[in-house]
């Protein structure tokens, strides 16, 4: 028992989070995303909407750990806009309310003073889109009539880049893939992703989505450059706020944008190469 729990340590070092919480609360998050998917979609855009809203508010509370002053309450809203005019009006609707929210959260801004006011709507932009903007392609994946197998695909490609990243990181891992920003991160779990991703891919292209496997594989390769490059993003966010983690609420992930950062950028990569398909074949 002993050997088993030096094990788990000596994982836990090496890969920089506690394996056994991890996989838990993975698992906890696949069964919320399907059961709301298959039974009652528009409970899914529920639970995403909570997810990105969840995401914004430990945005903004590191975003204030630095001096930016941007508002909790109207970022929480305007990205709750966003995620409801993504489901009721398309890619469109995503669109039109993005150039309508802008303009209004800088009147606010503005409303305080204009000492900061770069730097605040700055932070206030980003988050709007980082969160906002891109997490409504989660939502605009759910909504055809084919979402399921559509929010399965995007599981399967993100869940294959973390876990197949993960596992050759720890086990092959020695030269870092972005030292500076994320230690942990080694070109040997970037390979091992990459391979793993593209065979998840080209699976899922061919088995559920009916497309050929050869796309499936190439989307698997762009998967995880967004996954790769997101996790980045959230990564080198935390080093120049100098904060861990963005919240504890996940055992073993940290907060909801630690979960969330992989497919907040392979979810538009994903919806843009499925669209580009219907339209051209």
């Amino acid at each position: 028992m002993s050997d088993l729990h030096s094990l788990n340590e000596a994982i836990n070092k090496k890969a920089g989070r506690k394996l056994l919480p991890s996989i838990a609360v993975s698992l906890s998050l696949l069964a919320l995303i399907f059961v709301t998917m298959k039974y009652l979609p528009i409970a899914f855009a529920g639970v995403v909407t909570a997810a990105v809203v969840l995401s914004v508010s430990e945005l903004t509370r590191a975003f204030k750990t630095a001096d930016f002053k941007v508002s909790q309450f109207q970022l929480s809203v305007a990205t709750t806009a966003l995620m409801v005019s993504s489901w009721f009006g398309g890619v469109a609707g995503l669109a039109v309310a993005t150039a309508l929210l802008l303009p209004i959260l800088y009147f606010l801004i503005l409303l305080k003073g204009i000492t900061g006011f770069v730097k605040n709507s700055t932070a206030a932009t980003f988050t709007l889109l980082y969160l906002g903007f891109f997490g409504g392609f989660l939502i605009l994946l759910a909504r055809p009539h084919d979402g399921l197998l559509n929010i399965a695909t995007l599981v399967i490609l993100v869940g294959c880049n973390d876990t197949f990243a993960y596992i050759f990181g720890v086990l092959l891992g020695k030269h870092a893939l972005a030292e500076k920003i994320s230690p942990k991160k080694t070109w040997e779990g970037f390979a091992g992703g990459l391979v793993f991703t593209a065979i998840g891919g080209a699976l899922a292209f061919h088995y559920m989505l009916e497309y050929n496997p050869l796309i499936g594989a190439a989307v698997g390769v762009l998967c995880v450059i967004t996954a790769t490059v997101g996790d980045l993003i959230e990564s080198a966010l935390k080093r120049d706020l100098s904060i861990k983690d963005m919240g504890s609420l996940l055992p073993g992930h940290g907060g909801m944008l630690d979960r969330l950062d992989s497919a907040l950028l392979t979810a538009p990569s994903l919806w843009c190469v499925l669209e580009l398909i219907k339209r051209f074949s």
